[in-house]
């Protein structure tokens, strides 16, 4: 069995060998934070004409906001059932209003203010996470956002899901990278912090691909990525896909492996905020492994142990 050098010895975020979402809160709020999430009832324009129609062929009729609030309430009532659910588990815990479902800046920013403030006013709310996509991002509303930014605690979510234009056009995501890293650039202009969601298991891609997203990821100047494994989910446009066979769902084995190639790739000050997820069950078509969130998370551990390795491993600076 190899010792690891003095050199070598792991980089550690409390207890995990990544830089978790869960360590950066405590760091920042000296206690646990969770994210409430939130569906204000907006729509997307991948799906309502203005860009394009059908929305991403992975996108869930309720634009990836399956487990936030019912848009059947309003946003207090949404974001005071989803807090206590999750106080049982976290009584002490502040909360991050997390604007999950469908395109959250896609409203003019009169509205947007509206939705937004009410959140900032609930008790024990210490910042907003915006889950949006990049070009819906005009002029007045990045100086909105900049103004929160400078009097809470906000993050920009955006979905690059791959840097392979090719695969871009497979799942309708109906935006190019350059349009992505434009947005990115004119967030951090303005000293927002983001978030890039990448997706592995996409039709078509190779580990390599998916590296290649990673690496990108790694050299943008983005605050923290989400890794989302792809999920299948009924009355979605992928079913055709996979019907087609287009689609070919990763292995446990395989998504674990991909995730530490990831971490070892990424820069250390970058916080993760997802590794894996899951989708609902009644919904979900497959990977049915993915379902077994903690195994998943335990197999990520236990990888970065057996290899003796780390978040930021092989990360090179540019220079």
């Amino acid at each position: 069995m190899s010792v690891l050098t003095s050199a070598e010895q792991p980089r550690l975020w409390g207890d995990k060998r990544f830089h978790t979402w869960n360590t950066e809160m405590r760091e920042q709020f000296g206690t646990k934070v969770f994210k409430v999430m939130l569906d204000a009832g907006f729509t997307c324009p991948n799906r309502d004409g203005r860009i394009a129609t059908g929305g991403c062929t992975f996108c869930s009729a309720r634009g990836s906001g399956d487990f936030a609030g019912s848009r059947r309430d309003d946003l207090v009532t949404q974001f005071g059932k989803i807090r206590d659910l999750q106080h049982r588990k976290w009584p002490e815990a502040k909360y991050i209003g997390y604007f999950q479902a469908y395109t959250n800046t896609y409203a003019p920013v009169e509205e947007l203010r509206e939705y937004y403030e009410v959140i900032l006013q609930q008790p024990g709310v210490v910042g907003l996470s915006i889950a949006t996509r990049p070009d819906c991002l005009p002029d007045d509303v990045v100086d909105y956002l900049a103004e929160l930014n400078e009097r809470t605690y906000l993050w920009v979510e955006m979905g690059l899901q791959t840097v392979h234009e090719s695969t871009s056009q497979l799942i309708n995501r109906a935006h190019d990278t350059k349009c992505y890293l434009d947005a990115v650039a004119k967030l951090r202009r303005r000293n927002i912090r983001v978030c890039a969601h990448i997706i592995y298991g996409l039709p078509g891609e190779t580990h390599e691909m998916m590296l290649d997203t990673a690496r990108a990821v790694a050299a943008m100047d983005v605050q923290g990525i989400k890794v989302h494994l792809l999920h299948l989910m009924r009355k979605t446009p992928m079913v055709k896909q996979y019907e087609a066979g287009l689609v070919r769902f990763l292995e446990m084995d395989e998504y674990v492996k991909l995730v530490v190639d990831t971490l070892e790739l990424l820069p250390p000050d970058m916080i993760v905020h997802r590794l894996t997820g899951d989708a609902p069950r009644d919904l979900l078509i497959g990977p049915m492994w993915s379902l077994k969130k903690w195994e998943v998370l335990n197999a990520i551990d236990k990888e970065l142990v057996s290899r003796g390795s780390w978040q930021g491993k092989f990360w090179a600076p540019a220079t």
